[in-house]
């Protein structure tokens, strides 16, 4: 493989501190044995906030009021385009029932988990997308109790009025005013609601992925979330200008978030390397000083022969974002497998997949696109698998698999499986 950079960075090692890891058990434990209280006083400590927890239905429910009129609309038009992508997944499981021999029939249900836990970030910003992504998915997966929880503050007089009316939209039971690990382990011992959340999603900082690892386990998580990653594929085709306004665009997530761009064209290579720099630098404060250390530390630029060659690079990557600018995308939709999400051509972009367009941006970093996809709908079903028998079938199966079972030394499951071996048995 004919591979060279342009620019070439180290990737961020997506690994816990040690600080944060014994910081985070520190605090699970904490709060598994302070419960509400030490969930209280850690919000106070942590986020200012001194009043109720669960947010009152009354305030939920008149958090619209408090956003304009293209808010509003704004945030039903992205819940629209969501729930029809999940509604979608849904549409494609499929219970079965097949019969593997005469008389022996087994199955498939698909059951929904109970409860649903959704972390909403909600720093300097309301990250309305991150309620919709969750709750909308979890609810069109038929899940009973969605528990929402976010950070209140008081500068907002609580949990941010554009988080609630989203997660309202898109189908939440409860509100909890918390964020941080107090948030993740409320939801994992039902703090304040009396519903333990059988699965944890959301993105959030190192603390809230850590606690996610750590409850792993006690409780089904999405994904462990590194920094944000991003990744352009591109020909000669493509407009330098896009590629760097969209690889910029991503580097704004934080310092440590890698963009990256696989290229066949030395001279488009060359042009976003110059453009990039100065996009960044174009940039407000603070996506400006985000925006040009992730450009200047995890920005690379990845020079190679072929389009092969480079579908190859994009695999081992396997970044959490995928954007393709070159010819022939039928081909590149075919032929790359390892990604969170993809996005084809100059009309599509990942600020479209992060806010609105639906399919869900909660997705694998660190190369674990290698082995997992995102969050979506089906996440929240259990596959449950049944069985049953005739007598004649049990007559014929009770033989092998007690053969089986001695095989490897188990005679107390050969024995039961004699029990069933009836007359009909050889």
């Amino acid at each position: 493989m004919t591979i060279t950079y342009v620019k070439r960075a180290d990737r961020p090692l997506n690994e816990t501190a040690g600080e944060v890891r014994q910081r985070v058990s520190k605090l699970l434990t904490r709060l598994e044995v302070g419960r509400e209280t030490e969930a209280a006083r850690l919000a106070r400590e942590f986020d200012g906030w001194d009043g109720p927890i669960e947010v009152p239905v009354e305030e939920i429910e008149a958090a619209a009021s408090r956003l304009d009129l293209s808010v509003r609309e704004d945030i039903e038009y992205a819940h629209r385009h969501i729930r029809r992508f999940a509604d979608a997944q849904m549409a494609s499981l499929a219970e079965f029932e097949v019969e593997v021999e005469p008389g022996l029939r087994a199955g498939q249900r698909n059951v929904p988990i109970e409860v649903a836990g959704c972390y909403v970030p909600a720093g300097r910003f309301a990250h309305v997308a991150s309620a919709l992504m969750s709750v909308a998915t979890a609810s069109a997966a038929g899940v009973e109790d969605i528990v929402v929880a976010s950070p209140a503050r008081d500068d907002r007089g609580g949990v941010h009025p554009a988080i609630l009316h989203a997660a309202s939209v898109a189908g939440a039971d409860r509100v909890l005013g918390l964020g941080g690990v107090q948030a993740i382990g409320a939801l994992a011992f039902g703090l304040f609601t009396g519903l333990e959340a059988d699965m944890i999603v959301g993105p959030g900082n190192s603390f809230v992925a850590e606690a996610k690892r750590q409850l792993f386990g006690r409780v089904g998580i999405d994904v462990i979330a590194g920094p944000t990653e991003s990744m352009i594929v591109a020909d000669g085709t493509a407009d330098p200008a896009m590629v760097a306004t969209d690889l910029i665009g991503q580097a704004e997530h934080g310092p440590d978030s890698p963009v990256w761009l696989v290229t066949t064209s030395p001279e488009l290579a060359h042009a976003t390397d110059a453009l990039c720099r100065n996009h960044a630098q174009d940039l407000p404060d603070p996506s400006r000083a985000s925006a040009s250390a992730a450009w200047r530390d995890y920005g690379e630029i990845v020079l190679v022969g072929s389009n092969e060659e480079a579908a190859s690079v994009c695999d081992d990557y396997a970044p959490e974002h995928l954007q393709v600018l070159a010819a022939d995308l039928a081909w590149w939709r075919a032929r790359l497998r390892n990604y969170g999400s993809l996005f084809l051509g100059p009309n599509t972009n990942v600020t479209f997949g992060d806010k609105t367009s639906g399919p869900n941006h909660i997705l694998p970093t660190g190369r674990a696109a290698r082995y997992t996809g995102g969050l979506n709908a089906i996440k929240f079903v259990k596959q449950l698998t049944w069985q049953e028998l005739t007598p004649e079938a049990a007559a014929v199966e009770s033989p092998v698999a007690a053969r089986v079972s001695r095989l490897e030394g188990m005679e107390g499951h050969a024995r039961s499986a004699d029990l069933r071996k009836g007359p009909a048995s050889p």
